[in-house]
């Protein structure tokens, strides 16, 4: 059995609101290039491939039939992984833990912006079809919600979220990947208008097309492929109920149950101090805040260290300075391999103008759905 697993390679394409001229193929195939042309690999040297896609996202019938050829895996052992790209992330990292393979590539992509114009009506399927479903509507009502229970059951404000806009899409103007950058002020956010009360309309991270290829490699070949490997040292993921009437709401309980197998494997026993750089995904700005609370990041109001600077990038725990989802835009099951891709990159000293100086440690959290309470956390370190 390997010791260890590292990141050896990664591609990624730009986060755009609409790609017309490109195929969902197309996407995969740039990403794949870039991650090998990373590595120094080719399509040869991986012994298998783990990729998520959901039908429906896709609108074709076992969508995933059609992800080996673009990133060269042909007749190589595939598995889809129905969930957030952490999870085919960390089935990559059990994979070459176990021996079965050496080098595995983990692939995730979304074109839902351009390709699915009837994104609310696909996203009731993840609800019960019994007692939540029926009940229609657009399901980011049930964002609304758990926001309302979050305001209600900490001392956050309206203010501290509209911060959160702010500070990730200023950071989204220093990522080349990010197509949702913006100069705003807190202002600005708290004047656009509520689309599901209490979340406004810039709180919430806009539908965007992306993909991303990441190269794993077992101990040895890692320091064979590259004097630069990111290692994998902590995992875990978790789900809460499936029944939103049973959720415990204005709380991420899964980020939490998640992050603490990874700490544990990891050896984490103090995230605040022993972590450098956080990447979440937020589909709703108030989940940036939520998702902070749930890693035990701090001790103290996630919304109060917002406001003093903690979470900025000359602050001392950056948090999203990729931009996050809503700066490079929401990418149903991409967004934890986005995430992913962004902590490498950091540790790398490979992030340009939004580098974090020494970034030793980095914490990535992907959530399977806007409105689903579950997917993964990865901790990786130099």
């Amino acid at each position: 059995m390997t010791k260890a697993v590292a990141i050896v390679g990664l591609g990624q394409t730009e986060s755009r609101a609409l790609t017309p001229t490109q195929d969902f193929r197309e996407l995969i195939y740039s990403a794949a290039k870039k991650a090998y042309d990373d590595a120094g690999l080719t399509p040869r040297d991986i012994d298998a491939l783990l990729t998520n896609e959901y039908d429906f996202y896709a609108g074709i019938s076992i969508a995933d039939e059609y992800t080996p050829d673009q990133v060269g895996a042909r007749l190589k052992f595939d598995n889809l992984v129905c969930n957030d790209a952490t999870i085919a992330f960390i089935n990559a990292y059990m994979l070459i833990l176990s021996g079965a393979a050496d080098i595995v590539a983990v692939e995730s992509n979304s074109k839902v912006a351009t390709d699915v114009v009837n994104y609310p009506e696909v996203l009731l399927a993840a609800l019960d079809p019994v007692y939540n479903r029926p009940l229609g509507g657009h399901p980011y009502y049930i964002a609304g919600m758990d926001m309302m229970s979050y305001l209600e059951n900490t001392d956050t404000t309206e203010e501290q979220i509209a911060r959160v806009v702010v500070k990730n899409k200023g950071n989204a103007l220093l990522n080349p990947n990010a197509g949702f950058g913006a100069k705003l002020t807190v202002e600005d956010v708290l004047r656009s208008e509520y689309a599901f009360w209490p979340i406004k309309l810039l709180e919430i991270a806009p539908l965007a097309d992306y993909a991303a290829v990441v190269l794993l490699a077992a101990e040895e070949k890692a320091k064979s492929i590259t004097d630069n490997p990111v290692w994998v040292t902590g995992v875990g993921h978790a789900t809460d109920s499936s029944y939103i009437e049973c959720w415990p709401w204005g709380e991420a309980q899964w980020i939490r149950n998640a992050s603490q197998e990874a700490y544990k494997m990891a050896g984490i026993s103090e995230p605040w101090k022993e972590i450098n750089v956080v990447e979440i995904s937020e589909a709703f700005a108030y989940q940036e805040l939520q998702a902070l609370e749930a890693l035990r990041i701090s001790s103290g109001s996630p919304g109060n260290l917002l406001e003093m600077g903690t979470f900025d990038l000359d602050g001392s725990l950056p948090v999203n300075p990729s931009g996050g989802c809503l700066g490079m835009g929401y990418t149903p099951q991409a967004t934890g391999l986005q995430r992913i891709a962004e902590i490498a990159l950091q540790l790398r000293g490979e992030a340009g103008k939004r580098q974090i100086p020494e970034a030793e440690v980095g914490v990535a959290v992907g959530s399977d759905s806007e409105i689903i309470k579950c997917g993964g956390v990865v901790i990786l370190s130099r």
